[in-house]
């Protein structure tokens, strides 16, 4: 029993992180009907933005605690994604957004190689997989046989926050109104005064800054490196999908299951190369049974 507990605590470790990724697919999704395949890259960049932030923070004369380091290396990250994600919305998305759906497919993919590729053409970065910082005193706590490390505590946490935060921005603010209202009708809301365009941009913003937490408490645990955001995009995406694609809370969900799938499957299946098999299976199933996801409604058209 205790083994399994440690397992469900790693799950709720890694779901933490899917449910971080997979609410920007869903945000974009739920306004502008679109897949952003070049999200996962946009999270690989967060990685590494932590990583030369923390860097260079811990080997300056500044002495700073590693609180102060932790929450300024997080901030950084948020800040420079979020700026990268309105870019690549007006740069690339905008001009297309009347254009057939295959035309953003296809555009978001490229955003999302060119990413990768400018990060292996970057010395600093380079194929090679890095490791951030250690920013979190690796002390651990054993209660009733559960080993909590001081890192699986502060991603859950500091994860819960960031969902908890961004559900109460969706549903309790004008923002988050506004979003809704895009969702509902965007070709009445404009006439309503709502500004579309700063709207989605914000959206944009918004989702990759959540995605920047995940991307930072990431590489405090695993290694970052230029193709991690293929992987771990898909397995988001996944997680969007089965939890409700358009459904912030639906996204979540998904992240925590398939988290589970990912520390569960080497210990029921004894190989860890069954895991993709065993998450494209669940998607696979849910769409037959429930096309939606689990949190997710079909849409009602007028005729």
């Amino acid at each position: 029993m205790r083994f399994y507990l440690q397992q469900a605590l790693n799950a709720l470790q890694v779901g933490s992180v899917y449910a971080l990724i997979a609410l920007g697919y869903t945000m974009v999704y739920g306004i502008l009907t679109m897949i952003n395949f070049a999200h996962g890259d946009v999270f690989m960049v967060s990685g590494y933005v932590a990583f030369f932030v923390s860097t260079a923070l811990i080997g300056s004369q500044l002495h700073l605690a590693p609180a102060v380091v932790f929450a300024a290396t997080l901030l950084a990250s948020m800040f420079a994604t979020a700026l990268l994600a309105v870019g690549i919305e007006r740069v690339a998305y905008r001009p297309l957004r009347r254009a057939p759906r295959m035309s953003l497919v296809i555009t978001a993919l490229a955003v999302g190689l060119l990413l990768e590729n400018l990060a292996i053409a970057f010395k600093p970065v380079g194929p090679s997989p890095r490791m951030l910082p250690q920013l979190i005193p690796s002390t651990t706590i054993v209660w009733g046989g559960v080993a909590f490390s001081a890192v699986q505590i502060v991603t859950i946490l500091v994860s819960a926050t960031a969902m908890v935060g961004l559900d109460l921005l969706v549903r309790h603010t004008r923002i988050g109104i506004a979003m809704r209202a895009i969702s509902w009708d965007s070709a009445l809301v404009p006439l309503m005064g709502v500004p579309v365009d700063r709207i989605v941009s914000m959206t944009f913003a918004i989702g990759a800054a959540v995605a920047a937490v995940g991307g930072t408490l990431y590489g405090m645990t695993y290694t970052i490196d230029p193709y991690m955001g293929i992987r771990i995009g898909w397995w988001a995406f996944i997680s969007a999908v089965v939890g409700g694609i358009g459904n912030v809370r639906g996204a979540m969900l998904g992240g925590f299951l398939l988290g589970a799938v990912e520390i569960f499957t080497p210990v029921f299946l004894r190989s860890s190369t069954y895991r993709d098999m065993v998450a494209f299976s669940l998607l696979l199933v849910l769409l037959v049974f429930r096309p939606t996801g689990i949190l997710g409604s079909p849409a009602a058209q007028k005729v």
